[in-house]
């Protein structure tokens, strides 16, 4: 099974050498500060990378000086087909950087330790949560990966917990999420610094909470919550490597889209 990229030349340039070249560009960029621990996962934005790409690359930036290994991607629903808690069951995943496999083995033991995932493909054909963060992936690692899909339709506590539950102490774990959108880039940044404060506590309940006391609007809670639930267990911290907005490419503040990328450690 084939899956061919859904927002190559819209999100990141579909010609493979203009992309790796904008890879290079944003990883000259990135001067992200050390974390004392080995990175287990993290939370990173997933806009189009001339949005977002700069505080992407603060984190994959990072993960280049650590070895290869599997990788499980938590994102959002965008499209709101598909199942509640999607799994991608086996294959191959298309970017113009190659061919990345998804690791069968893991994907199926995902599925049997969840209450709520199940395999499932249509809700992964048009989404870009987990997609574009395949080049920054495959720019620091090659092929020398495999990954497992996930994507969450229904992201609340208890199937962020169910999902944290499902996944092995043995993976990468990365959520991938936007914060704020389309708000007043100051009242962006103080909403998503409270959400932030809650990650880096490792706090998930108080975090969904703030989601909704704040009226906040990150696409990707659950996969965050689960991200934070699943490092909790593992004695993880974690370290804010880069905030940014919209605005700073556009010029315009009245209405931006937050990014953040938050490593976890231990």
């Amino acid at each position: 099974m084939i899956r061919y990229p859904a927002v190559a030349g819209y999100f990141y340039p579909s010609d493979p050498e203009e992309l790796y070249r904008m890879l290079e560009a944003l990883f000259r960029s990135a001067s992200p500060p050390e974390v004392p621990g080995r990175i287990i996962g993290a939370v990173v934005p997933h806009a189009g990378y001339i949005y977002s790409g700069r505080t992407a690359a603060h984190f994959y930036k990072l993960l280049a000086k650590e070895r290869p290994r599997e990788v499980l991607i938590a994102g959002p629903n965008h499209t709101g087909l598909g199942t509640p808690l999607s799994v991608f069951p086996r294959g191959e995943w298309v970017t113009p950087l190659g061919y990345v496999q998804v690791n069968e083995a893991l994907a199926q033991e995902v599925v049997e330790r969840s209450l709520y995932a199940s395999f499932d493909v249509e809700a992964h054909l048009q989404e870009h949560s987990v997609e574009v963060q395949l080049p920054f992936l495959q720019y620091v690692w090659g092929d020398d990966f495999s990954f497992v899909p996930v994507v969450m339709l229904i992201q609340n506590y208890e199937y962020a917990k169910d999902l944290a539950s499902a996944v092995p102490e043995n993976v990468l774990f990365l959520a991938s999420s936007d914060f704020s959108h389309y708000v007043p880039a100051d009242w962006g940044r103080e909403v998503d610094f409270k959400l932030i404060e809650a990650i880096l506590d490792l706090d998930a309940r108080r975090f969904l909470r703030l989601v909704e006391e704040l009226k906040a609007s990150p696409c990707g809670p659950g996969p965050i919550a689960s991200l934070i639930l699943w490092a909790r267990e593992q004695g993880a911290s974690a370290k804010l490597l880069h905030f940014s907005n919209s605005g700073e490419v556009n010029g315009d503040y009245s209405s931006v889209v937050d990014y953040a990328a938050i490593a976890f450690y231990v």
